[in-house]
């Protein structure tokens, strides 16, 4: 009886919560044969057959649900409405009206179009031109009212007139209200796009349904799920926008924490074995070459603190370019050691993988520890060897690329896994590395810091510690934004300081010259230095597509100080450690995020010498400019990571995908922090109540995350 009572309750919850999402569900206008369900595909909408199917495949979109999950970018407000008489210079406005004479259309200088005739209302008569628009004329009937819209300028001859308007026949669907403004894709315009959406929501059979239960509704004042998307494409005002938008983060923002939480397992294993000598970590530090900053040392004691525990330590530590993270992964490594269990280190690149191999080998040689390196691209034969002492047990230290997660690498007890530059791995690669052990301590690393709205999402449930101070006699890196104007005196500059005996980073975002972009290739960068006063250096290019031994040789050579200016792609943005090289300079420097344009900068000013950043950059761009002006005042990568969140605003910060998180549609972490708190609120209520979301309850919830993170492994 009790369990009947709670499926009739929970029915009652159900049905109340559609009642809500109905809530300003409005009555298909459809004419018969137009209807659309959620799950029809997209060319079941009028007007999209199936060429222009594959064009909204370019997007994602393949059904009538993705049409409507397919979020607008911005908002045109077209709302203002007026007749003739009231418009004035410089407003952009509504006005209904018809033509009083045809659009005469004539061809004037440089091929050009120029479109022109007159409208009227009940007020007064309006010019309107199109430009470059042949077919203008063909778009009106004389005796037909249409709704225009544009901005109202003024001609040479003084007149007031419609300059390029939109217009639509009668009332119009994209006149006289706030427009949506999709993303597009080539030859996808946006009308096609506006159409498509307009159709799904004046057709659509059924209410969009709601996901979330009705309590969490009126707690946090959340529309429904149908008049949320509705009002997010087709707001009736600015008001209802912002409900929609609210209530669109709110899911988003539950949806991806519960999401992480239910993949990460909720650290189902409660027990760990706990390392039996973490007072040796003070041994390993005396025996360094140099002394550790305070940071350096409370982040190890912090990591020592936890590997005492029988818990599992799941420890980030964030830390700058360059404030030693590496030396606290090898304190936690020899505590493994020395507790008689086995540690090993992963590294998203070969390059990456190789100097973390010879650093970690040189501060072990003290102590007779032997490092075991594996990677996908060493030989065969070498593998083995290696493969063969992890399994059995006789080697204590791995650290390689991902190829530790191969089916055949077997350890004999792992109890440490660290990973390096770890957002550049997926879930399921650190997963499958955790997965080698019964039980282990984890430790993830980055260089790439994190602001802390971002942090608190994708990190919810670990302990973070910061290296917040670089070593001693590190200098502040000199960083200038210049045009294309210096170019001469930025090739004087790079030749007086490699004359001084130092070394040059040139960095492209190209390998190979593209006809349909102006961006400087590194192989085409190279062959224009040996035209210039540089041509006396030796110079080499380094890109991804390189053979790994290729790549492997000429960093070795650029380390040795046989290669004087090294032109690379961004390859060299993570770990490459040359002290020599004190001069960066960053070719169209608009084209990256602020913090890769500090990742970058990250690879000189890791010796003794002034070091220099000299970022090449469109003066054309006002938010281009503006990241340079943050680069050129702050060597400061956590203030770098917020502004950096901030001027890209809603989307993917530092590629959220290789993190194994779904790209945000809507949300903003900089701008929705308050719409976070309460997102992590109702999260915190609903894991208590039901940890794994298995009640009917959440059924809905868990189900929309499995399709999210199914969408996600698939891309």
């Amino acid at each position: 009886m009790l369990y009947c009572y709670e499926r009739w309750e929970e029915h009652c919850v159900r049905a109340k919560a559609f009642a809500v999402a109905a809530a300003g569900f409005a009555p298909a206008r459809a004419k018969r044969g137009e209807f659309v369900r959620l799950t029809d595909g997209i060319t079941a909408i009028k007007g999209i057959g199936p060429s222009k199917a594959k064009l909204f495949e370019n997007l994602g979109v393949r059904t009538v649900g993705d049409v409507l999950n397919y979020l607008p970018r911005t908002h045109d407000d077209r709302s203002l409405c007026k007749t003739i008489s009231e418009v004035v210079e410089g407003e952009e406005v509504s006005v209904s009206a018809r033509l009083s004479t045809p659009i005469v259309t004539n061809r004037i200088r440089g091929g050009m179009f120029y479109s022109r005739g007159k409208i009227f209302d009940e007020t007064g008569f309006l010019d309107v031109v199109w430009f470059n628009n042949p077919y203008a004329g063909n778009m009106f009937k004389m005796d037909e009212e249409y709704t225009f819209f544009g901005k109202i300028r003024r001609s040479k001859t003084g007149k007031l007139q419609f300059q390029n308007p939109v217009a639509e026949k009668g009332e119009g669907k994209f006149t006289g209200r706030i427009v949506p403004i999709y993303p597009l894709t080539a030859k996808l315009p946006q009308r096609a796009v506006q159409d498509a959406v307009f159709r799904c929501l004046e057709g659509l059979r059924e209410p969009i349904p709601e996901m979330l239960p009705l309590e969490l509704l009126e707690r946090f004042s959340l529309l429904g799920a149908d008049s949320a998307i509705r009002n997010i494409h087709l707001p009736e005002s600015f008001e209802m926008f912002n409900s929609a938008r609210r209530r669109l983060v709110f899911e988003e923002l539950l949806l991806l924490q519960l999401g992480l939480h239910v993949r990460r397992g909720s650290r189902e294993v409660e027990w760990c074995e706990p390392f039996s000598n973490v007072e040796c970590a003070a041994e390993f530090i005396g025996n360094l070459p140099y002394k550790l900053t305070a940071a350096q040392a409370r982040v190890i004691d912090d990591i020592c603190a936890d590997l005492r525990r029988d818990t599992p330590m799941t420890r980030l530590v964030q830390g700058d370019v360059g404030s030693g993270k590496t030396v606290v992964a090898a304190a936690a490594m020899y505590a493994a050691h020395k507790s008689g269990v086995q540690a090993c280190m992963m590294v998203p690149t070969d390059i990456l993988a190789e100097q973390h191999f010879a650093n970690l080998s040189k501060m072990f040689a003290t102590f007779g520890i032997e490092v075991v390196y594996l990677s996908g691209k060493m030989p065969a034969r070498e593998r083995k060897i290696a493969v063969q002492k992890l399994e059995s047990g006789e080697a204590t230290i791995a650290v390689g690329t991902h190829a530790l997660i191969s089916a055949d690498v077997e350890f004999r007890n792992l109890g440490l896994v660290i990973t390096d530059e770890q957002h550049r791995f997926g879930v399921n690669q650190r997963t499958s590395l955790a997965a080698k052990a019964t039980t282990t301590h984890t430790l993830v690393m980055s260089a790439t810091p994190i602001p802390r709205t971002l942090a608190l999402v994708l990190y919810g449930d670990m302990d973070v510690s910061v290296i917040d101070e670089l070593p001693a006699g590190r200098q502040p890196i000199e960083t200038y934004s210049v045009d294309e104007s210096k170019r001469e005196r930025i090739y004087n500059f790079i030749k007086k300081n490699v004359d001084a005996g130092r070394q040059a980073y040139i960095v492209c975002p190209l390998i190979e010259e593209n006809e349909e972009s102006d961006l400087k290739s590194a192989m085409e960068y190279v062959a224009q230095l040996e035209q210039t006063m540089l041509s006396q250096f030796r110079i080499a290019p380094m890109h991804s597509k390189l053979k790994a031994a290729e790549k492997t040789q000429i960093m070795r050579d650029f380390f040795n100080g046989e290669i004087d200016i090294l032109v690379s792609t961004t390859v060299i943005e993570v770990g490459v450690d040359v002290p020599n090289a004190n001069l960066m300079v960053i070719e169209n420097a608009e084209r990256f995020g602020l913090s890769q344009l500090h990742q970058l900068r990250g690879r000189v000013g890791r010796g003794s010498y002034q070091s220099y950043c000299i970022l090449f950059c469109s003066p054309n761009q006002s938010i281009a400019q503006e990241r340079m002006r943050v680069m050129c005042e702050s060597n400061d990568g956590f203030r770098i990571a917020e502004e950096d969140l901030k001027l890209r605003g809603p989307g993917d910060f530092f590629g959220t995908r290789q993190h194994g998180v779904p790209e945000m549609r809507i949300a903003n972490l900089f701008s929705d922090m308050d719409i976070l708190k309460e997102a992590q609120a109702a999260v915190a209520e609903i894991l208590a109540e039901d940890e794994k979301l298995e009640t009917i309850k959440y059924q809905n919830i868990r189900t929309k995350i499995e399709r999210m993170f199914e969408r996600l492994e698939l891309s």
